[in-house]
């Protein structure tokens, strides 16, 4: 799987069945003569047979071919290896044009654990339609496995899970092709609805963090599993909804919280401090949704209000929010008291899991019209293009076959006021 891409550095994570050594060779594309190595790794089953690469002192810019080899043979893949770094735009060009795929909610059979009955999840094709279409990037917005009750006892049980789920055959052309940035939701971080009450939350961080590399995650003085990173001139902030969480059901007033006061602080620093023409926003659950009947931003009113003003109140321009969670799709248009701009949100679910509807949201007044996708698996994707001062985003829904649901595109000048 490919992890973080910056200009000059990738990550590259690899799982083996058991000991062994592993080893990259690389060159950019189409010069095999130019072909470096990385350092042997040996797997071990003390850390799930994880071997991390990063590979550095790589060109910016550049499409790169890797092959992989365990204990000294090549491994053949019926796809193509390759990653990319980032371009050194700046100061030198126009931003980059690429393309985001996301989705949530990713449910992978297994009998044994699974409730009796009809299979809950299904159509791994799914993933195999999401890597033809060839995204830049991957997000997983949340509830990327599902911890069964037998998976959230313990670490290892948790591990078990990751390990499992990871050898989905559908899975392997995306893992090996896309960058891939995550968050978690209840389902991949400990049970349903969990929150920092959860005994094991500090284990299913050290997991997560296992099976999603990442150049860094939380602060040195606040864990979780947030951070945020740049592609091109759009800049996404990461959000961990679960590991300061209050509970659900915990009295309102100033103490309900989803993210915490750290992480708060955090993410208003942080959209204050980017200069990204696009600032998109990433969430398990939903942010903006004005019906919440289930898990919502706006059950935390205090902490969604003191957020959303203080992005009013500081000027900040380009925010747009990806979520997951509800097993079901739409994109909503709200208008936030003193933004002078509206805000989208692109609410994209479920990729595996059983699809929903609720028909006490059938009317909900902040849908753009045509977006609601139910009772259906499906993913999302952003293209970014455009020529600075005059950037575009279009929103795409496709099904568990790569067809187009709906689109809807979004041009800077709608969410970026002239100063």
């Amino acid at each position: 799987m490919l992890g973080y891409a910056e200009m000059t550095e990738v990550a590259i994570w690899v799982q083996t069945t058991e000991d062994a050594r592993v080893q990259l060779s690389y060159w950019p594309k189409p010069n095999p003569l130019a072909a470096r190595k990385t350092q042997v790794i040996v797997t071990k089953g003390a850390t799930d047979h994880i071997a991390r690469f990063v590979v550095s002192d790589l060109d910016f810019g550049t499409r790169y071919v890797y092959r992989l080899s365990i204990n000294g043979i090549d491994v053949t893949r019926p796809y193509p290896l390759e990653f990319q770094t980032q371009p050194h735009w700046r100061f030198r060009g126009e931003p980059p044009s690429f393309k985001i795929a996301f989705g949530s909610c990713a449910y992978m059979n297994e009998p044994k654990f699974d409730r009796p009955g009809t299979p809950y999840g299904g159509d791994p094709e799914i993933m195999t339609s999401i890597a033809a279409k060839r995204p830049d990037l991957m997000l997983w917005l949340g509830d990327n496995i599902y911890y069964r009750e037998p998976d959230w006892l313990t670490e290892a049980a948790m591990r078990y899970r990751w390990r499992t789920d990871r050898r989905l055959p559908e899975l392997q052309p995306l893992l090996a092709t896309a960058n891939h940035y995550a968050i978690w939701d209840d389902h991949d971080f400990g049970p349903n609805d969990s929150d920092r009450s959860f005994r094991l939350r500090g284990a299913a961080l050290k997991v997560f963090e296992d099976y999603w590399p990442s150049v860094v995650r939380g602060t040195p003085e606040t864990a979780g599993c947030f951070f945020r990173f740049e592609w091109g001139d759009v800049e996404f902030f990461m959000l961990d909804d679960r590991y300061w969480r209050t509970p659900n059901r915990y009295p309102d007033g100033p103490d309900k919280v989803m993210f915490g006061k750290a992480q708060l602080q955090w993410l208003k620093d942080s959209l204050v401090d980017s200069d990204a023409t696009f600032k998109i926003v990433c969430n398990g659950n939903q942010m903006t949704n004005p019906m919440m009947f289930f898990e919502a931003f706006g059950r935390f009113p205090g902490e969604q209000k003191e957020l959303f003003d203080f992005i009013a109140q500081a000027g900040i321009s380009g925010v747009l929010f990806l979520t997951g969670d509800r097993h079901a799709t739409e994109l909503l248009k709200v208008q936030w008291p003193g933004v002078k701009y509206p805000w989208y949100e692109y609410t994209s679910s479920p990729l595996m899991s059983g699809g929903g509807r609720n028909d006490r949201e059938e009317n909900n007044p902040a849908r753009v019209p045509g977006t609601w996708v139910t009772r259906l698996r499906n993913f999302g994707t952003v293209d970014v293009s455009g020529p600075r001062g005059d950037r575009k985003l279009v929103l795409q829904a496709f099904d568990k076959d790569g067809k187009r649901l709906w689109i809807h595109a979004i041009r800077q000048s709608e969410i970026v006021p002239a100063r």
